[in-house]
């Protein structure tokens, strides 16, 4: 097993006092070696150091440094070929550049300077913004007393990065705390919220154990750097948080369209042990109507814990289980671990047809490197070489032809058991034969971080060559940045906690804004056995969470939602049913999350930049895309009351329909209200100015809905709201085979308000027929009609609602509805 030196472990901790290269620390006031324009940025020469910057976009710039004047590979395992070869032509400044929206300034001692086309600053570097310590490197920018940071994925260690460090290593980090660092995934991209120039992000691409420190050593200073490999980055503008998520998954990768069974309530266990345990948990689910679209088997489905097996005795027949349990609307996940059983002679194909096409890594001697995990001795694939994760995702032939709908792969990060580092040794040795690079062997020292992304990568592509015109679902624990293009996540192996569970929504906003849209926690935490109350909270706030996964370890209480009792039962039962009703916003949010990038849960600030300093306890409130902003208490397990803050503009309550606050255009205010927790409530408002889609009760998304489609309509400024649906599960919405509509309302200064249903794009044909529209803030009752005729409407005095029908056309539509007030 390879050590780090004194040098880099003192690197990696911040105790290391690193000398700048001789040329920076001679410079003072003189002018770089050389400056030279070129027609999509710059290049600064300085002794035997190289600095360049190139335009990608207007709005983003990579930054690469050379320590001896040539500048490593052009390769990247999170950023494609085509995003790092685009770029945009300049203007010349004598010390820089400027893009349609930048200024760039490269100061005599190489310091960076990004400002807007107006002055405002976005980022600049610190009086040594370069250091180098044999082959790390640390790099350090100027860190303002109003910016906040984001993102990183799924680290601990509450929402705001500041005043905090962390290490990049993906770690098995069973029972993890809320300090715990490193844990599961790295990566290496934050966004700092609140500056002069707004906000922007950084993307730091190098797989190494790469660190970063925003204010914890030195307040007014963020540092970064690894102990070897490139110094290159990216600096992704604003001016909004919004903004920067969006070119960072323009760099990066979307995370491709999910099916629409992945977005409903699923359950698992580690593990359910037979056939008849699955029946009998499919069999409770539907008789306590609790909606349901998928059951995970983990791996004691398999023969003796081995990827790619299944026990007979205890699964005979799982093609004939597959097919039964989607006669109930219900899907199987299976876990496919990416260690191999060292099982030669033994009949085992992924052992021996890996070994036969040399597809396992190696020590330095050239033997196969052998550790233990759940199969007992295991080999572990290269997954950096092309052929080798083409072999692997062959290997998922028999689970597809058994009607397996989703893959999971747990334990990639890679863990390996009774080792020090819990994973592989630093001197493991990888084949990278891949994408853009260089044909050539590489230590697990540098392969580590991005070994799980790699790993789902075979994965998707496995799953997408078995069935062509399928939508795969891929679940990893491990990745790296560009990841999502691959996988949906999870949090790992948390725990039965009233700490987890807001550590879990501090994480999911921060994976959002890290790319991965799709993520989840394991509601009632992993380990330990959750209180009834702690279970019923987690059931409220996960079920306007991304992946709503119920999951437990067999060595705890089991989980399930019926076994606290039936008033328990009710309460979780019911947020399952709105997360169902809610099945058209939130698939119309995991289209636009394919499209743009927009996190499908966010952090408030995202869409409301006033809430980033508002004066209330926001530690656990989020939205549910633009429309929906979630307000559990700030301290889950308290009765205490506490303040939310509304950003202005107007909010309705989603469950009695009456607006909270007043209708009026955004200012820079908030507004605030008191709660009182209840274990039966969850605080969710909508904002003023929705039109949000909802569907009839079903119990999984394979039932088509039976009814209308509902819109709430919620007056206020900018009304608007989406309608997406196509086949929820094939790729026939990529030949245009969808329906995306815009629906729209506004208020004349008479009080007249228009509802206008834009012409749809797109030719699928959705389930409803007719809809049937709520207009909420209605204290008077008005007559509504369409296309010349007067509509029946009721009007509710008690919950001020105006309700009316009218038959679906797609062709464009107004309803006109007098004497709004």
């Amino acid at each position: 097993m390879s050590v780090p030196s004194l040098s880099l472990r003192s690197l990696l901790i911040g105790t290391a006092i690193a000398l700048a290269p001789p040329a920076l620390a001679q410079a003072g006031q003189q002018a770089p070696a050389s400056l030279a324009a070129r027609a999509n940025g710059i290049e600064a020469r300085h002794g035997p150091m190289v600095l360049t910057v190139t335009a990608l976009t207007d709005s983003i710039l990579r930054v690469r440094i050379a320590r001896d004047g040539t500048l490593p590979e052009d390769a990247s395992w999170a950023v494609p070929r085509d995003r790092r070869a685009q770029s945009v032509p300049v203007q010349r400044l004598a010390d820089g550049f400027a893009t349609a929206r930048l200024r760039v300034h490269v100061g005599p001692d190489l310091r960076l300077r990004i400002e807007d086309r107006d002055g405002r600053l976005i980022s600049a570097d610190d009086s040594t913004p370069i250091k180098l310590d044999g082959k790390g490197f640390t790099l350090r920018k100027a860190l303002p007393r109003g910016e906040h940071i984001f993102g990183l994925g799924d680290k601990t260690g509450g929402l705001d990065r500041r005043g905090k460090s962390f290490v990049d290593w993906n770690t098995d980090a069973y029972a993890f705390t809320g300090s715990t660092d490193p844990i599961y995934k790295s990566i290496p991209f934050f966004v700092s919220a609140g500056g002069a120039g707004g906000s922007y992000g950084v993307l730091l691409d190098n797989t190494w154990r790469a660190w970063f420190d925003f204010g914890h050593r030195e307040d007014d200073v963020t540092a970064f750097g690894a102990p070897d490999g490139p110094i290159d980055y990216y600096v992704i503008a604003g001016p909004t948080t919004g903004d920067v998520v969006r070119r960072y998954t323009d760099l990066t990768g979307k995370a491709p369209l999910a099916p629409l069974w992945s977005l409903g309530y699923q359950q698992s266990r580690y593990s359910y042990m037979d056939a008849g345990e699955v029946r009998g948990l499919a069999a409770r689910l539907r008789k306590d109507a609790i909606p349901t679209d998928v059951i995970w088997l983990d791996i004691d489905f398999q023969d003796r814990n081995r990827p790619f097996t299944v026990n007979r005795t205890a699964f005979p027949d799982l093609k004939g289980l597959a097919t039964e349990l989607g006669t109930q609307g219900l899907k199987l996940v299976t876990i496919a671990d990416l260690h191999v059983a060292a099982a030669p002679n033994d009949g085992y194909v992924p052992y021996d047809s890996g070994a036969a096409g040399n597809h396992f890594v190696h020590n330095p001697d050239g033997s196969m490197f052998v550790g233990k995990v759940w199969p007992g001795p295991s080999v572990f694939p290269d997954f950096t070489s092309a052929g080798t994760r083409a072999w692997w995702g062959k290997l998922h032939a028999p689970l597809v032809a058994d009607g397996v709908a989703g893959i999971w792969n747990d334990m990639n990060e890679p863990s390996v058991f009774e080792t020090p580092t819990a994973t592989m040794p630093l001197d493991v040795v990888h084949k990278i034969d891949s994408d853009d690079f260089a044909s050539r062997s590489a230590s697990h020292a540098e392969i580590h971080n991005v070994y799980g992304m790699e790993n789902t990568r075979a994965t998707f592509d496995g799953l997408s060559a078995l069935r062509p015109d399928e939508r795969p679902f891929v679940m990893t624990r491990a990745s790296y940045a560009g990841g999502q293009r691959y996988a949906a996540t999870w949090t790992g192996d948390n725990s039965a906690t009233w700490d987890h569970l807001k550590l879990s929504v501090h994480q999911l906003i921060n994976l959002g804004l890290s790319g991965f849209s799709y993520a989840g926690a394991d509601v009632g935490g992993f380990t330990g056995g959750p209180s009834p109350d702690l279970m019923t909270r987690w059931y409220e706030i996960a079920a306007f969470t991304p992946v709503f996964r119920n999951h437990s370890a067999k060595d705890t209480p089991r989980a399930e939602p019926w076994l606290d009792g039936t008033e328990h039962l009710a309460i979780r039962r019911r947020f399952v049913e709105e997360r169902y009703r809610l099945m058209p916003y939130l698939y119309g949010l995991a289209d636009l999350n394919a499209r743009t990038g927009d996190p499908i849960m966010r952090p408030v600030f995202y869409d409301y930049p006033q809430a980033l300093t508002a004066p209330c306890d926001q530690s656990m409130a989020f939205t549910l895309g633009k429309a929906l902003l979630i307000a559990p208490p700030p301290r889950p397990e308290s009765p205490q009351e506490y303040d939310v803050c509304l950003p202005s503009g107007g909010w309705y309550d989603l469950w009695g329909g009456l607006p909270v606050t007043k209708v009026a255009p955004d200012t820079a205010a908030t507004d605030k209200i008191k709660e009182t927790p209840r274990l039966d409530h969850l605080p969710v408002y909508v904002r003023a100015g929705t039109i949000l889609p909802r569907q009839p009760l079903v119990q999984s998304t394979a039932e088509t809905p039976s009814g209308p489609l509902v819109l709430d309509v919620y007056p206020g400024p900018d009304c608007t709201g989406t309608l997406y649906a196509d086949d929820g599960h094939s790729l026939a919405f990529q030949r245009k085979a969808y329906l995306r509509r815009t629906i729209r309302c506004e208020v004349s200064e008479t009080g007249q308000m228009r509802i206008i249903v834009a012409p749809g794009d797109g030719t699928f044909r959705p389930w409803w027929r007719e809809l049937a529209v709520t207009v909420h803030g209605m204290r008077a009752d008005a007559p509504v009609s369409y296309r010349g005729k007067v509509l029946a409407a009721h009007h509710d005095d008690t919950a001020q609602t105006l309700g009316f029908s009218l038959p679906y056309s797609p062709d464009q539509s107004e309803i006109m509805i007098g004497g709004v007030k």
